[in-house]
Formats: structure tokens, sequence, C-alpha cells
């Protein structure tokens, strides 16, 4: 079974690249580790993901409102944040090969537990007892070095003029979130927002990650989209539970198996947090975190507030109580949730004899919805009546023009990249002024009037 979910990873693997979803970064010089580019098509795809998540939380909802806060952010942030002494993993090293190793990972690797909020004691404790068990993943020796705590936040020298980091350290933001802290009270000065309230937002994280791997699952600059939603301490429990609902509701809506998702309570909360859950998706390696569902109680407001000397306090209108709010989060990233999609739509199937790989992606976020092709490329006529309804129809959605091969090459070409429909124009619609649509998922053709093809089209795809 493990080799199978293996084959099923590198085969997706093997499609986004082929077929411009996903790139390694850097590739022309050998790559650069746990960075990756989206392509022609895995931008549109991400593009589409951002664009489902932002319309559900800010867009369909009046108590949530957008933000896009800076990359580069005061250090004295996190320094309030808690990330510049806390923000870490447990790193380990091989003696034999010196490659760096995360030692929660290479216990999980040997199905021992090892929760990320452990102190650097008690996992090596762990460790220490399971020696014998573990083997380097690269060399297969072991002998490794105790674990030690390794901070994940990326050190700039933006505005360090001294050639000495350590004396002003700026940092690339390993989270999203602590813009939200920090500019929440701009946003309730400036917004008709009252408690309770939320912010969401989608920007790129950074994070010195020790072993990054499985593809996009993990890696070391991404994308996050989160909301973070300002309530009154007795509401809690109920905003929680109502935010699990949304979000797992969330994923059943773009069309993923209820199957392939599951719920997985954390145990060892950090001090601050009153509950803490993790939708997992079932990928080929496991099932593994796809979104994040925190209860963060009121820390990140009362730390920013004392660091920084802002009073952080709610008046409430209504009845004249101050409190520092509590927060519910919710935090997805893209690239995850991308993989997922990917993983949730892939298949291979038999077509009238003929082997076939399929990306059944919801059409909303299909790269493409729709293709375009003349019958033939080396006839004028044919080419010049089908760009004009490229033209036409790409003025509605997203299309691309096809002349590339016969059609039955195209066909599959769209199939792997997903696309719901494909149009042709062949000699028949220069006489009855109509053309054949084929559907992905069933393969089924149909004629339709080119004069009816947007209205045709329009339902099928949102």
């Amino acid at each position: 079974m493990k080799k199978e979910k293996n084959d099923s990873m590198d085969k997706i693997i093997s499609l986004a690249k082929r077929r411009g979803f996903v790139f390694p970064s850097s590739e022309i010089y050998g790559g650069f580790a746990a960075v990756y580019d989206f392509g022609p098509y895995g931008v549109e795809l991400a593009n589409n993901i951002k664009k489902e998540w932002w319309k559900a939380m800010t867009q369909l909802r009046s108590d949530v409102v957008g933000l896009d806060a800076a990359i580069f952010m005061s250090p004295k942030v996190w320094e309030a944040s808690g990330h510049v002494k806390g923000f870490s993993d447990p790193l380990t090293e091989c003696r034999k090969c010196h490659g760096r190793l995360r030692l929660d990972t290479l216990l999980e690797d040997i199905g021992v537990a090892a929760d990320e909020k452990m102190s650097e004691e008690e996992i090596n404790q762990i460790f220490d007892a399971n020696r014998d068990k573990i083997k380097c993943p690269t060399c297969g020796a072991q002998d490794f070095t105790p674990g030690r705590s390794f901070n994940l936040l990326v050190q700039s020298n933006l505005g360090n003029f001294t050639g000495d980091w350590t004396k002003e350290p700026v940092y690339l933001r390993g989270e999203t979130c602590q813009g939200i802290y920090v500019n929440y009270k701009n946003v309730l000065d400036s917004a008709r927002v009252r408690i309770p309230f939320g912010i969401a937002q989608i920007g790129k994280a950074f994070r010195n990650e020790i072993t990054a791997r499985q593809f996009i699952f993990r890696t070391r600059e991404f994308e996050q989209m989160e909301m973070q939603y300002f309530i009154h301490p007795d509401q809690t429990k109920e905003v929680y539970e109502n935010w699990k609902k949304i979000r797992w509701q969330f994923y059943l809506d773009l069309g993923f198996k209820e199957e392939n998702l599951k719920w997985h309570q954390h145990e060892n909360l950090v001090f601050y947090a009153k509950e803490a859950y993790d939708i997992e998706y079932n990928f080929p390696f496991g099932f593994k975190e796809l979104e994040g569902v925190h209860a963060r109680g009121n820390y990140d407001l009362t730390q920013h507030g004392q660091a920084s000397g802002t009073n952080f306090e709610y008046l409430d209108p209504a009845t004249g109580e101050k409190f520092i709010p509590h927060i519910v989060e919710t935090s997805v990233g893209v690239g995850r949730t991308f993989l997922a999609a990917l993983c949730e739509a892939y298949r291979e199937e038999n077509l009238n004899g003929e082997e076939r790989v399929v990306l059944s992606l919801p059409a909303r976020l299909a790269p493409i919805k729709v293709a375009i092709f003349p019958l033939l490329k080396n006839k004028p006529e044919l080419v010049a009546r089908a760009e004009e309804i490229y033209h036409a129809l790409r003025q509605k959605f997203r299309c691309e023009f096809d002349d590339n091969g016969n059609i039955g090459k195209r066909y599959r070409r769209q199939d792997e990249i997903g696309t719901p429909y494909c149009v042709t124009f062949d000699f028949d619609s220069l006489e009855d002024g109509a053309v054949t649509v084929r559907e992905r998922d069933s393969a089924s053709q149909e004629r339709v009037k080119i004069e009816d093809l947007e209205k045709y089209l329009a339902p099928k795809l949102g």
C-alpha cells in the first residue's frame, strides 16, 4: 500500500511538471531546495483557490473584512509574539553524512509520536529511547547529535547598514496573522465593524524549514489564507464550533470527498490556546494537516498591547463593558490546498480502449474553462472561425486556443490540464453554424449552435 501511495505521488509530481502546474525553483541551476514556482496552469489554479476562499470569507460575509499587511514588519512584532525565542523545530545532525534533519520527523517515521509543543529535554528523552530504531534517510547511519531547538524565522539585512545582522535583525514574516493583530485597532477605528468580526488575509510567509519534503506540502516560501475572528470571551465555544463547521463545509463545496477529510485534535496545546483542531486530508503520504482552526484566547492582542503600549481593550457600545477580545483563527496554506485539489482530482481510466489521465477539477477551480479547436490546423477557413469563437468566449471565461496535433491528442492534453469543456469547429460547422462541445469527465459530445454557446456553458461553469 505504501509503494502504491508513493507511486501516486510520483505521478502527480510528474503531471504537475509536464503540464506546467509546478516547477522546481531555479531548476536550470540545479534547483533550490523546498522552493517551487507555479507555472502557467498552476498560477491559474492557485488564483482560483484564493478566489474561492476570499469569496467565502469576505464577499459572502458581512462580518469579515480584508487586509494585506506588509511582509516586513518591525522586529519588535516578532519579539512580542514569542517567535524570536520560541518559534523553533528540533534539529539533529547525522554524524556520518552531516545531513540536518527534524528530530520529530525521524520519530514520526518509526511510528513514535512527538508533539511539536514538547520541550527540547522532553523530545530528547524520546529520541534517546528510540535511537536503535532510527536510521538516517540519506546514508542509513544511526549516529546522531542530540536534538536542539532551531529557530525557523528567516533573517534579512533590510535597513541594516552595519553588516552585523546580530545587532539589528530583521525578519521575513513567519506567519501572516501577526500583521492582522498589529492592525486590529486600525481596522476597528477605520472600518464599520463591531465585535464579533473577522479580518482575512492572503499572503506569503517564510520559514527556514530543516527538512522540507513531500513536494509543495512543506516549503520554505509559502502562501497562507488566514482569518482572525475577534469575539467576546464568553462567545468562544459557540463561535469556535461554528467556524469548524464552516471550514469543513468549504472543502465539501469544492468537491472534496468527505472520506478524504478528518479532524485531528491537538492534545498538547500551547499555554495560551483554548482549543485546536486540524482538518486533515488523505494525501498519498497519509492524513496530514490541511487547515488549522484554533481558539487562541487573548494572548496575541495582550502581548502586542503590552509591548507597544497600545490599548487593545474593546468598549462594547451596548453594555459599556471593556475587554480584550479573544480570537478564533482559521489558517490554511494555498500550496497544501493546491496539492489536495490535484490529489482529489487525479484519475487514470480506460476510455474506449485507450488509457487516459484526467484531472476532474471542479469547473470553478479548473485553470482553463473552455478550449477551442479548429478541426484541422491547415484549413484557414476552420482556423479563422474557431479563433472568432475563442475571442468571443474569452470575454466571459478563461479560454485556450489549441490547434496543435490531432483532436485526440488535444483532448488528452486538456484532460490532463483539467479543462471541463472542449469546443471543436469542423467542416459541418461551416454549414450548420454549430460546434461540437465535448465534456471532460464523461467524454460525451453535443452539437450546440454557435450563438447559444455562452448561454450553454455559463450555468455549467458556474
